[in-house]
């Protein structure tokens, strides 16, 4: 059952004079892991995490600490949650992700799919 769907877009330029003209900003959005990607992967990687905010419905209080986004053995990428985003994910009852990842000229665009199981108790009603 889908309980959540996010889309974001991420502007490679002006992502990359925001991290610029902003310091710390990539250590805020960031885990260390994922700080030294190319732009490109670091913008697809913002727009994920955006993504999985909008899923959740952009609860108050998320660290961005608390999300990354890795990649599987075949190289495809995948949501990692911790912290403040599993408790919003394990409130709205997702019990797995999907994420696609893409970038076309100067774009970066991520879909997530937060799924969670028929029968599952979100906010206190069973869905």
């Amino acid at each position: 059952m889908i309980v959540g769907i996010g889309v974001d877009v991420v502007d490679l330029p002006r992502f990359g004079r925001q991290l610029e003209r902003t310091p710390g900003l990539k250590d805020r959005l960031f885990v260390p892991a994922e700080r030294d990607l190319s732009l490109r992967s670091l913008a697809a990687r913002f727009a994920a995490k955006e993504a999985v905010a909008k899923a959740l419905d952009a609860p108050a209080g998320m660290n961005w600490q608390d999300c990354w986004i890795g990649v599987d053995e075949a190289g495809s990428p995948l949501v990692e949650v911790k912290g403040t985003v599993l408790a919003a994910a394990d409130a709205k009852g997702v019990r797995r992700w999907h994420l696609s990842i893409s970038h076309d000229g100067n774009i970066a665009t991520a879909m997530v799919v937060a799924e969670g199981a028929k029968g599952d108790v979100i906010a206190g009603e069973e869905k």
